[in-house]
Order: structure tokens, then sequence, then C-alpha cells
């Protein structure tokens, strides 16, 4: 079997126009394989630089093989056929690690070329922190990092306003272009970086709001050796991925001038708003998938697949999805009900197995994006706490306990001041103090007292109780 390196593999030369603020498997499998397409179907003739967000990443074992990676997709086409493709992708130039080579990475602003940045650094990442520095190599947060960049480009051209940045955050949160750019002002403002800087951010670099799609499973734990004789390379960043996608940008249709995703034929939407995209998606796919995962894989369950086949966990996700979260939505019923049908069937594609211990990553700020707004709409609608949600958010409580799943070590991945809250609580081993814990967590998780929603605490604290006493499935079978 080959190593995978241009040596050993085509590896095309395209104009870096891309500048993008992670590494990680959705990005390659989605961005980075959209204008992959969209340079063979179109003039855009664009290649990839890829930073590492934060410290102690990955982007080395991309470089390693020279940024080459293999893109698995499978699914059901668009006449309903069986799809089943693996196809080398080559869109990455370089990486770059920004803690090791702060100079490298701001002389991406240096290049005339340069575009787009675009970003996927979980819920967590776009965020204000005032103890970053304009003078940190580099500044510990996405948003920080950006201005740095942005400002040594203002500087590069002298304020012209023809070379800005078209910006595409990635993160899964609502209006996401629009927290990013407040982000971003803080941080002018913080650093004092002046109002003829400010103006030219305002007008020479747009910051979008995008919706993404795609579930990506990410490295094919189960058949990696397999795929890779299909291929013939030994390839450690081979990501896998669903046939489906999506990106919707709330942006000008003339961007599709600069960027002609479009018109390479593939599902990308320039609209006028993002919005009832955004809410239906992330309530209907995310918010479920946010829960199901720690019910699933406390339950002895370990890919979504497997969650929707399990007679008693399948029963979960439907009531989630159809009873709790779909009447929070505004949308015709009909429209809504055939969404979450075609997300359940993505979720049970026979040719992805979804893990859910990918899913569970920063679980915390997801549940405060995608679930609890559900919560809300529905306890004002309904008069009463959706049962299953509350039970999700006492499944994540638990996992975040750590300890081991019969052989398995448990190894929650958050935030450190997180994972550090969760462990004290959980020491005092009080439920009580568990729920009253995590939801008084105002400033570290929820941006409010989630004590105050009537009932939750008291919920929250019988459904601990009854994982800790009789297991997920019991719990599971109780509230159902």
């Amino acid at each position: 079997m080959n190593t995978l390196n241009k040596n050993t593999a085509r590896k095309n030369t395209y104009t870096e126009k891309v500048i993008q603020i992670g590494e990680g498997n959705f990005l390659r499998a989605f961005a980075d394989w959209i204008i992959w397409k969209t340079n063979q179907k179109t003039d855009f003739n664009a290649s990839v630089v890829a930073v590492q967000p934060r410290k102690g990443g990955k982007i080395k074992n991309l470089t390693v093989q020279d940024c080459l990676y293999h893109v698995n997709l499978q699914g059901l086409d668009n006449s309903g056929n069986p799809s089943d493709t693996v196809e080398l992708v080559d869109v990455i130039s370089r990486g770059i690690d920004p803690y090791e080579d702060f100079d490298e990475f701001l002389k991406l602003a240096e290049q005339p070329e340069m575009r787009f940045v675009i970003s996927n650094t979980t819920e967590a990442g776009i965020a204000f922190d005032p103890l970053c520095k304009f003078s940190d190599k580099p500044a510990a947060s996405y948003p920080g990092k950006l201005v740095q960049l942005l400002y040594h480009r203002y500087e590069q051209f002298k304020g012209d306003l023809g070379k800005g940045f078209i910006i595409l955050p990635c993160e899964l949160i609502f209006h996401n272009g629009k927290h990013l750019k407040e982000c971003i002002n803080q941080y002018i403002e913080h650093w004092n970086l002046g109002a003829d800087f400010k103006n030219w951010v305002d007008v020479a670099c747009p910051v979008y709001n995008t919706l993404v799609d795609r579930i990506v499973p990410g490295f094919p734990k189960d058949n990696a050796d397999q795929l890779m004789q299909r291929i013939g390379y030994d390839d450690k960043q081979l990501v896998t991925g669903e046939v489906y996608h999506l990106w919707v940008i709330e942006a000008p249709e003339t961007l599709s001038a600069e960027f002609p995703a479009d018109k390479a034929g593939l599902n990308v939407h320039f609209v006028p708003s993002e919005a009832p995209y955004h809410e239906r998606k992330v309530t209907l796919l995310n918010g479920p998938h946010t829960v199901l995962s720690p019910v699933g894989y406390l339950s002895g369950l370990n890919t979504v697949r497997e969650c929707c086949d399990d007679a008693l966990i399948g029963r979960f996700i439907n009531r989630v999805m159809y009873d709790e979260l779909l009447p929070t939505l505004n949308l015709p019923k009909d429209e809504l009900t055939q969404f979450a049908d075609d997300v359940k069937k993505r979720f049970k594609n026979p040719y992805v197995r979804h893990f859910v211990t990918s899913i569970m990553l920063n679980s915390f700020p997801k549940f405060k994006t995608r679930d609890l707004p559900g919560l809300k709409i529905y306890l004002e609608r309904k008069g009463s706490l959706p049962k299953c949600i509350v039970l999700g958010l006492a499944a994540i409580c638990t996992y975040y306990k750590g300890g081991k799943r019969g052989d398995d070590v448990i190894t929650p991945n958050d935030a450190p001041e997180i994972l550090a809250l969760l462990q004290s609580l959980w020491e005092a081993g009080n439920c009580a103090e568990v729920a009253k814990g995590v939801l008084g967590a105002s400033d570290l998780i929820w941006g409010e007292d989630l004590n105050k929603i009537p009932g939750l605490t008291a919920l929250l604290t019988e459904f601990l109780n009854k994982i800790q006493k009789n297991g997920m499935r019991a719990a599971v079978e109780m509230v159902l």
C-alpha cells in the first residue's frame, strides 16, 4: 500500500484564495470538498490554506500527507440510487500552526489573491475573550486571530477597499456571521485599533450568515482497512460523509460571481435570509443529535443508526423530534413532518456509521443553541417541560461525570472550565447539587440562570437520580 503524499499521488496547483480556520473532518468533507468540486466544474481555481485554530491541534497530521486526503461519500443520490464514492481531494495547499509560526499566519494577509475566510471552530468558537491581547502570538480566540489577520491586511494594502476578505463562518449557531462581526467589533474597540480600521472592516469585509448541512462521521474506524485497500493508499486523514450537502449563504446573488459553487451543480444557495433554513435544520436534525448521543451511548449504543434501530432509543428519538421539537417551529406542519422524515432517513443511512461520541464534543454549548430554545418554547406553548429533552440534558451531565461504560473509558471533551465544573459538582455525589450547579452556570455556559425556568431544576434532579440508581435505559423507559 502506498504512502499518501504529492510524490505518490497527483496534486494540482491552484491559486491560494481561501484561509480556513479549522482542520477538522467537517470542513475537509464539506467546504473543502465543495471548493474542490467547484474547481472541477468552473474556473474558480482556488486552493485553501488550513490554519490550526487552537493549541495542540492536528494540522501536522494533515501536512505530513502534503494535505492530500480522500473523501468517502455514501448514501442515496438525487435519483434515489445507492452511491458510494471515494475521491482524492487536493484543494488544501498547506497547513499552518499559528502557535508555532505566527509570522507565517500573518503573511497570509499579504497575499493579494486571498479573498475568503471560512471557519468551523464549534459553537464555542465564536466568542469574545477579554484576556486576549493584540500582541499575543496568536490571540487565543478565533475572532481575536481573525482581527489580527484583518489588521495586518489593512496595513499591508493601506486600507484599499478592494482588498478586504469575504468571511463565511460555518459554526452552527444562528446568525453566526452577525455574532462573529460583533466579536470583531469588540476586539477593535478593546484593542483601540481605530475608526479608520473599523470602517475598512465594515465596508470591505462582509461577514455573512451561513447554514451548513452534511453529516460527517469522520475517520471510518470500522472499515478503514477495506477503504484503504480500495484506494491503494495508507490515508490517515480519510474522512467519510453522507452524499447529502447544503450550504445556505445569506448574501447577494452577486457573490456567486466570485464563489461560483452554485454554478458547479452543488447544493449551495445565496439567499436573502437563511433563518428559515437554519431554524428547521438546527431544531430537527442537530437538536435530536445532541440529546440522542449521550442517551444512546449510556444505553450501550455507539452510532446514530444503532440508536434509531434500537426499539427503546428509537422511540425516544421520535418523541424528541416529532412531539417535543417539531411543535416549537412555525412553518407548516406538513412541511416540517416531511423534513423530519427525511432527517430520520439520513440518520439511518446504512452506509454511514456516525459515532455518537463524535457528536458529543462541546455538548453543553450545543445543547444551549440546539435544544434550549425548543425547551423554552415548548414550556410556553404546552405549559409543561419537554421530558425527553430534559432527560437528554441529564444524560449529558452524566456523561461528563466520566468513569467507564463497560470496558470503555468515558472521556468528555469540552472547555476545561466546563469539565472542571462538572467534576467538582459530581465529587459531592448529590444529584440535586449537580442539577442546580449546572443550570446555574450562567457565565460559563448559558448566559442566564436556568434554575429560574419553572420546574427544570426538580425535573433534572429527578432524572439524574434515576440514571444513577437504575441506569440510562430505565430512565428512558420511565419517561416514555
